[in-house]
C-alpha cells in the first residue's frame, strides 16, 4: 500500500479522507499549519506534521512537504483545499515522485479561474447568468446605473497573491449602484486582479459531485441541504443523499469533459424558479460535506487513492439516497443563531429546537462524533469552547 499525506488536516473533508484511506489498512499521515488538528487526532492518522503557513509562507511550505516526503516514504499527496492544491501544482518539480492526483495547473485554472470557466460555459452552451467580464476597475464593460440590482460582483479567483502573501478573495453582492461603487473602490481583491459582474439568480443551489479518469466519468453523487450555518445560507450542517438530475448531469459533462478532467470536481448551480439550472462555479478538490458521499455508499477518498496508484476504477451510479449526514457542533451553532434572532417568531424558535433533539426519520450519521473513531469529536469540541472564550 502507497503512503499517503493529506493536506489541510483541520477540514473535515480531511478528517472524511483519512478514515476512509485508513479504515482500509492504508498508511495516512496528515498536515495543518497549526499544532494539533481534527484529522491529525483520528485513530486512522498513523502521524500528524506541522507545516508553516502556504498563505504567507509558500515556499518555507513547500519545503517542509519536501521534508516530510523524503522521510516517511510518501506516495501520494492529497490536498484538500484550492490553494495548496495550486501551490503543489505550481511546485511539483519538486515533488517528482510523488502522486498528486489532479491534472496539470492550466486544467485546474481554466475551471478555478472563474472568468475562464465563464466564458467556457457560454462557448460550450452551458447557461450562465448575464456576464461582464472586467480587467480593472477603471476600465468597466458597462455602466453601473444601467445594470439590475442585486449584482453579484465575483473576483476571477478564490486565492490571489497580493502584497506578498496569498488572500481569500471574496464574491459581494451589491444590493445597489451605491454599494457597487463602494466595494469596487475599497475592497482589495477588485483591484489586485481581473474580476466579473453577474446577474443575481433567485433560485435553489444545488451541486453535483463527480470523479473523473482521464476525461471519463467514473461516477456522479448529488445531495441537498436540510440545514446551514448561517440559517439564511452557509455551510450544510444536516444534509441528506438525493437521486442525480439529468439537469444537472448534462451541463457537468460538457465541462468536464472539455478540459479532460481527472480526478474530484464539484459543480455548483443556482436552479431559477423557471428550472434552469446556471452555472455558479466549479471546485477543483473535495467538499465539506465529503463524509455523506462515503455513508451512501460512495467511496470519493479511496477511488482517487485508486487512481493515483494507476488501478483500475470501474464506473458507477449507485448509492443510497434518503441517507442524511449531521454536523453536530454546526447544527448546534444553527440553533443558537436561529434562538437569537429577535426577528423570528417563537413558532419558528420552538420548531428549529424539537428538530434539533428529535432524530430525523431514515439513516443519519454523525460527521464528527463516531463511537468508532471518538478522539476527533473531543478536539472539536475542546476548540469549540475555546472559541468560545475568545
Amino acid at each position: 500500500m502507497n503512503r499517503v499525506l493529506i493536506l489541510d488536516a483541520l477540514q473535515r473533508s480531511a478528517l472524511a479522507t483519512t478514515r476512509s484511506l485508513g479504515a482500509k489498512s492504508i498508511a495516512v499521515f496528515t498536515a495543518d499549519e497549526s499544532l494539533t488538528a481534527l484529522a491529525g487526532s483520528s485513530k486512522f492518522c498513523t502521524q500528524y506534521f506541522t507545516y508553516p503557513s502556504p498563505k504567507s509562507q509558500p515556499k518555507q511550505f513547500i519545503q517542509t512537504l519536501s521534508d516530510i516526503i523524503q522521510n516517511h516514504n510518501i506516495k501520494i499527496l492529497m490536498p484538500m483545499t484550492e490553494l495548496t492544491t495550486q501551490l503543489l501544482l505550481l511546485n511539483k518539480s519538486a515533488f517528482p515522485d510523488v502522486k498528486i492526483p489532479f491534472p496539470a495547473l492550466s486544467t485546474v485554472n481554466s475551471l478555478a479561474d472563474k472568468c475562464q470557466l465563464m466564458q467556457m460555459a457560454e462557448s460550450l452552451g452551458v447557461s450562465i447568468p448575464q456576464t461582464w467580464y472586467a480587467d480593472d476597475v477603471k476600465n468597466l464593460p458597462c455602466k453601473l446605473e444601467e445594470l439590475t440590482y442585486p449584482l453579484v460582483l465575483k473576483p476571477g479567483k478564490s486565492w490571489i497573491f497580493y502584497q506578498n502573501q496569498w488572500q481569500r478573495a471574496a464574491v459581494r453582492i451589491a444590493k445597489n449602484i451605491e454599494e457597487a461603487q463602494t466595494i469596487l473602490s475599497s475592497d482589495w481583491a477588485f483591484q489586485a486582479a481581473p474580476f466579473m459582474l453577474q446577474q443575481y439568480i433567485d433560485g435553489e443551489g444545488a451541486g453535483l459531485f463527480a470523479i473523473y479518469n482521464q476525461g471519463k466519468a467514473l461516477t456522479f453523487f448529488a445531495h441537498r441541504r436540510l440545514r446551514e450555518k448561517p440559517p439564511s445560507g452557509g455551510v450544510s450542517v444536516l444534509s441528506e443523499s438525493i437521486s442525480i438530475s439529468p439537469a444537472l448531469v448534462e451541463p457537468s459533462q460538457k465541462l468536464l469533459e472539455a478540459v479532460n478532467w481527472h480526478g474530484v470536481a464539484m459543480v455548483e448551480f443556482k436552479v431559477a424558479a423557471n428550472g434552469t439550472p446556471y452555472l455558479m462555479e466549479i471546485n477543483t478538490r473535495f467538499w465539506g460535506s465529503l463524509q455523506l458521499a462515503v455513508d451512501a455508499g460512495v467511496d470519493f477518498p479511496y477511488l482517487l487513492y485508486k487512481l493515483a496508484c494507476e488501478e483500475n476504477v470501474e464506473a458507477t451510479s449507485h448509492y443510497i439516497t434518503g441517507t442524511k449526514l449531521r454536523w453536530l457542533l454546526g447544527d448546534f451553532d444553527n440553533l443558537y443563531l436561529t434562538l437569537r434572532n429577535y426577528q423570528l417568531p417563537i413558532s419558528i424558535k420552538l420548531s428549529a429546537i424539537i428538530k434539533f433533539i428529535l432524530p430525523t426519520s431514515g439513516k443519519t450519521y454523525h460527521e464528527v462524533n463516531r463511537w468508532s473513531d471518538l478522539k476527533p469529536f473531543w478536539w472539536e469540541l475542546k476548540q469549540y469552547f475555546r472559541d468560545l472564550k475568545k
